[in-house]
């Protein structure tokens, strides 16, 4: 006879409760049972220490309860299976549970009359989590409809805190009569009825058809924001367009997420009427959306693979870490197609292993990405190594200059096309943060959409204030940038700043700049066609082919690992070692500027010494260590030097010895380009090309002439090195 009260005939609210069939054969799980089993877990439930974890959290955070589902199905498997077949009427039982325990946990208040009285407790807002795999967002469809799904993505834009009416009070014009109607939940609306119940008196007027009129301030309301969840990159097939989904959240989880913010979601797979529909007839077709009750940030991991690590994985990645050859066995796994660079790939494994993260008393932070421009000739696997940093690193955006823009890059603000309000979407920098942003075709942007990354790449922040909306957004993001000469190729008879065709604020933010040339070379020709043929020849599959992914896979879960277990400082040796060294290459600066009168193209700076301790930081944690010594110190004061500090010093310079016979066509030249150019005249530089090769002079000898008059200040370039001005 156990359950006999439970039973439609003496459950009083069955109205709020429908059931469809025989009552007997779903007796069990009815919503009076439901409501009593929920407090018997949220009341007994034992953690694996012997405490009570749900009862204790109640009690000290009385606004919310997480909910872990692998708990419930221990305690009752039955129940958990209604949760998640039916979550929109099961939910709001597991709440109302809560708040009924958190009355009975509280002890009796004096009231104003001095009488003990029971405490008056709100709302508890119940979040789910669970350890179950996600699944696909191009997966859902009508089999999950009200069902609770679990999806990972990024979230790429969020709407304004909205008021969600919970209960509408309604006001009859004709008799002033109210009447409560509820809401559903998450975007639906309330069911207003058309007609009044009040019974008119003899001679009054019966109430009209839909008389209500809607009394806002007796209604009760919660807050709403809307999300659009969309694909991580890593997950798109290629050449698909990222999928996005609406997310519904309310209550206590409004305006904890920004763009940018990746997201693990538990929800209810739901729909809603569009209200910008192009079919006006077709009532039943409705836009889904998910009603999100429980999130996860997970910023630091990719949603491809675990982020928790295995006891085999951590002690074959200790062991590898403690090899004398640990370094340069990474930096043969870093593009192993490419034949070469060997200091470019180096430099890659610092910037996808990364230097330690700081955060000073004062709430300063300090970043520890490294950023690295390549600018060289075409056909120098440029490309191929953004392509390569864009499959290894756990989170990677791959996007080129000149089909970016500045909005592209960092964030925009869109007006919604329904309700016509303004939201922020978060752009490239801000999809990938915590990983690395690949921009090929680095030179082709327009100077001002690059000065929009300028904020991103050194206080890794976007600031925004537009349309109303003043944020900021974190963009914790290193920057792999390629770029090509202002002529296309590397002019060696021009200075460093004639080649790099880019501002010096931008510059200074770049840790490493390698200059890669073509060099031609007959027993290098050979031997690097020798190599192209070999990977073209052997790229047909099979085991070999099985054995690099291997290998790909194996470095994208040590970088993983490194990145997150390992946080380097220098020690104090190193330490005292580069402050030295930094003070001995200041002083070398000074003296040179001193003598030639010129200051170097790009200077040691603080913040060229922040990326050298970054690089030493990136060192250490190849090799899984917590401090970084000398060693690593000389090490990454050996790549700045093969880096930035020969790029400055690359190209010609006014000091070059040439044989007499240049030195005096040089001159004859610059004779005639002042015969030709008055004080304060301009022409265009093809233009007096054409006309001194008319005269019999090589056009390098001319080219060399003009750099040299560059140099002294003697003319000038405009209109982007197209026209001369020559100056007094």
């Amino acid at each position: 006879m156990s359950g006999w009260d439970e039973g439609a005939v003496f459950f009083s609210d069955q109205a709020q409760f429908p059931r469809g069939g025989d009552p007997d054969q779903n007796n069990s799980v009815t919503p009076h049972a439901a409501l009593r089993k929920f407090k018997e877990f949220i009341r007994g439930f034992h953690g694996s220490k012997g405490d009570f974890p749900y009862r204790e959290s109640l009690v000290h955070n009385p606004e919310h309860l997480t909910v872990a589902l692998e708990d419930l199905d221990a305690f009752d498997s039955e129940l958990s299976e209604k949760l998640r077949n039916s979550p929109a009427e099961y939910l709001p039982l597991f709440e109302t549970a809560a708040s009924e325990i958190l009355a009975s946990l509280r002890s009796k208040v004096a009231g104003e009359t001095g009488e003990m009285e029971e405490p008056v407790t709100g709302d508890v807002q119940i979040f789910l989590s669970s350890k179950e795999n996600c699944i696909s967002m191009r997966l859902t469809g009508a089999d999950y409809m009200s069902k609770l799904v679990k999806i990972a993505g990024i979230v790429i834009a969020a709407s304004r805190v909205k008021a969600k009416a919970t209960h509408v009070t309604l006001v009859c014009k004709n008799c002033r009569n109210l009447k409560t109607v509820p809401c559903r939940a998450g975007l639906g609306g309330a069911l207003v009825p058309r007609s009044c119940d009040h019974q008119p008196a003899v001679g009054e007027d019966p109430c009209p058809l839909d008389p209500w009129i809607v009394a806002p301030d007796k209604s009760k309301y919660v807050d709403l924001q809307t999300l659009k969840l969309q694909e991580n990159p890593e997950d798109v097939p290629t050449g698909e367009l990222p999928r996005n989904v609406l997310l519904s959240v309310d209550r206590h989880l409004v305006q904890t997420i920004v763009p940018g913010t990746r997201l693990t979601v538990i929800g209810i797979y739901s729909v809603y009427q569009a209200s910008t529909t192009n079919q006006k007839g077709a009532v039943g077709v409705k836009q889904p959306y998910i009603r999100v009750v429980g999130l996860e940030q997970d910023r630091e991991t990719n949603s491809s693979g675990p982020s928790t690590f295995t006891m085999d994985e951590e002690i074959r990645f200790k062991e590898f870490a403690q090899k004398p050859s640990a370094y340069s066995d990474l930096c043969q796994l870093i593009a192993p197609s490419i034949y070469g660079h060997d200091d470019v790939k180096k430099a890659l494994a610092c910037l996808l292993f990364g230097g330690s993260k700081k955060r000073l008393p004062d709430g300063v932070r300090l970043r520890g990405d490294i950023h690295v421009l390549l600018l060289g000739d075409p056909s120098t696997a440029k490309s191929q190594f953004l392509k390569f940093v864009e499959k290894t690193a756990p989170i990677a955006v791959y996007t080129s200059g000149k089909g970016s823009s500045a909005a592209g890059l960092t964030a925009s603000v869109i007006r919604d096309g329904s309700s016509r309000e303004f939201y922020l979407e978060g752009g490239a920098m801000v999809l990938a943060d915590g990983g690395v942003v690949c921009i090929d075709e680095f030179d082709k942007m327009r100077p001002e959409d690059r000065v929009a990354i300028h904020e991103a790449m050194e206080q890794q922040t976007i600031s925004i204030a537009k349309a109303g909306i003043t944020t900021v957004l974190n963009s914790r993001t290193s920057v792999l940038a390629a770029a090509n000469p202002i002529s296309g190729r590397y002019d060696d008879l021009k200075t460093a700043q004639d080649n790099i065709d880019l501002q010096t604020t931008i510059l200074s933010r770049f840790d490493l700049i390698f200059i890669v040339k073509d060099i031609r070379s007959v027993e290098q020709d050979k031997i690097i066609a020798s190599h192209v043929i070999g990977v073209h020849t052997k790229s047909s599959g099979g085991s070999k082919g099985f054995a690099v992914m291997e290998e790909l896979n194996w470095l994208k879960r040590y970088i993983k690992y490194c990145r997150s277990t390992c946080q380097p400082r220098l020690s104090e040796k190193a330490s005292e070692m580069l402050q030295n060294k930094y003070v001995e290459v200041r002083q070398k600066m000074r003296q040179q500027a001193h003598e030639t009168g010129k200051v170097a193209t790009i200077p040691i700076t603080v913040r060229q010494l922040e990326a050298i301790i970054r690089l030493s930081e990136s060192l250490a944690r190849m090799r899984l260590a917590s401090v970084a010594t000398q060693e690593h110190v000389e090490e990454a004061f050996r790549l700045f030097n093969v880096s930035t500090v020969d790029a400055a010093r690359s190209g010609i310079n006014e000091h070059m010895n040439f044989t007499p016979e240049i030195a005096n066509e040089i001159k004859q030249a610059e004779t005639q380009i002042k015969r030709r150019m008055g004080i304060g005249s301009h022409i265009s530089e093809r233009r007096l090309m054409d006309d001194l090769t008319r005269m019999g002079m090589n056009e390098s000898i001319v080219r060399r002439a003009l750099l040299i008059m560059h140099q002294r200040d003697e003319v000038e370039y405009k209109r982007e090195r197209r026209v001369i001005v020559r100056k007094c």
